[in-house]
């Protein structure tokens, strides 16, 4: 899939409606959306493999605990299932390609 993900900022703006991007991101990717965390925006854990490619712009890939990568495009990063977010920080939309394969987890 190709993801596009516009600046955080954009939800901080006076005129984004909370309930009609849920409702958006329910309607477009529904597995996804299940996913998240109420307690935690953007937080989730997926039994997949995920190959994900930054095709433009800057996101940062957060992971449990906190730690945090930036990465731009160009970058690739390969996932075994982790707790994780995405964030975009800067003032311009990134856009990802990510192959989810379905895996189950040893332990």
């Amino acid at each position: 899939m190709i993801l596009q993900f516009g600046p955080d900022s954009a939800a901080m703006a006076p005129d984004f409606d909370p309930a009609a991007a849920g409702e958006e991101f329910m309607t477009y990717n529904p597995d996804l959306a299940a996913l998240v965390e109420p307690d935690s925006p953007g937080m989730h854990t997926s039994e997949t493999i995920d190959y994900v490619l930054i095709l433009e712009g800057e996101v940062w890939l957060e992971l449990d605990e906190g730690a945090e990568t930036c990465l731009s495009a160009g970058d690739v990063v390969v996932q075994l299932g982790p707790r994780h977010a995405w964030r975009n920080k800067s003032e311009r939309p990134a856009k990802l390609a990510i192959t989810m394969v379905g895996a189950q987890r040893a332990c």
